[in-house]
């Protein structure tokens, strides 16, 4: 594989420079929108370039989670740092209905970077577990067994004290690899400081790992939760506009005049289908079961069923009105989801 090498060197070190250089052009680009169909370009492109460099660095067999550090050359640390920019950059597609998908993809690709890291010994830190959590029972138990998997109330108060540290930390590196870069890519650099500041690359990219796992974790749960909701199938009789459109998520609002404000969809208010709706309403014991109206109301009949609501809560008794104030209130101060955990993962 000598001979495939000596032409996969310079080609190899185009393909990152370029996903690389893609990858900071969509981090710090102009562009208002991540979704905006040029950004979006750039993170092909950029996931293409890494991707090929990735096949060819797995073809070379650079790396071996069983060698030492130093038998690393010093050129090669910087292929390390592939997996991180494929995670990275994974993150930046804006495929809703793919996003669980992308979210799985980018955290594997992290998760893959932090434990080559690990074998290496760069960085001390605790490497996450390989699945995300509420998937281990899937796979079997976790490799740290269920201790491993849920961490202690020690563990999580001292999580905050390591975040701040982690905060310092980068701002550390950050600062130490923008007075080192100009001095490395002028050329001036002997190998020793290009070896540090590889290293001190990937240690930033240690950091940005771990956040990222953490908060594709977060996400997950949140998307899982939504995903366990199942629609209700329209009935027969409904019409073709109504099977055409299912009941989407809708924002439940006071008014007229917040509806309009908030617009739905807006991302800062929990949003819940008609059915959700009228399921908790009865659970609350605000409208019985018939007075449900039928389940094939449009999400556009908004009016029309708080003119429905609002007839019932006056026929109804005081208890019951009194009854409709207080889950209005208690859903002010409680998000959507509050203490429901068995449908979480």
């Amino acid at each position: 594989s000598m001979a495939e090498g000596a032409g996969a060197g310079p080609r190899l070190a185009e393909l990152l420079a370029a996903g690389r250089r893609l990858w900071e052009e969509v981090e710090t680009g102009a562009e208002p929108s991540s979704g905006a169909p040029a950004v979006q370009d750039k993170v092909r492109q950029g996931l293409d370039a890494l991707q090929q460099a990735a096949a060819m660095v797995a073809q070379l067999d650079l790396f071996s989670e069983n060698e030492e550090l130093e038998e690393i050359a010093s050129a090669d640390l910087k292929y390390l740092l592939l997996p991180a920019l494929l995670g990275a950059l994974t993150l930046k597609q804006v495929d809703l209905s793919r996003r669980l998908e992308h979210l799985e993809s980018a955290r594997a690709h992290f998760w893959r970077f932090l434990k080559l890291c690990r074998s290496y010994g760069l960085g001390s830190f605790h490497l996450p577990p390989a699945s995300p959590p509420g998937e281990e029972d899937a796979e079997g138990p976790s490799p740290g067994g269920p201790a491993a998997a849920q961490p202690s109330l020690v563990a999580m108060a001292s999580s905050r004290q390591a975040k701040i540290e982690r905060y310092k930390q980068k701002k550390e590196l950050e600062n130490r690899l923008a007075s080192m870069k100009t001095f490395v890519e002028s050329g001036q650099a002997d190998e020793d400081q290009i070896r540090e500041f590889y290293i001190l690359q990937i240690q930033k990219w240690i950091n940005t790992g771990l956040e990222e796992i953490e908060s594709i974790d977060q996400e997950m749960v949140i998307l899982r939760s939504r995903g366990t909701a199942k629609q209700p199938s329209a009935p027969p009789h409904s019409t073709s506009r109504q099977v055409r459109a299912p009941l989407k998520p809708f924002i439940l609002t006071r008014d007229a005049a917040q509806a309009k404000v908030f617009g739905a969809g807006y991302p800062g208010l929990p949003t819940m289908t008609v059915d959700d709706w009228y399921e908790q309403r009865r659970r609350q014991g605000v409208v019985s079961a018939q007075g449900a109206p039928q389940r094939t109301l449009g999400v556009t009949d908004e009016e029309l069923q708080k003119q429905q609501q609002e007839k019932k809560e006056e026929e109804d008794d005081e208890e019951a009105l009194q009854k409709a104030r207080n889950w209005d209130d208690w859903k002010d101060t409680h998000p959507r989801g509050y203490g429901n955990r068995q449908n979480v993962g």
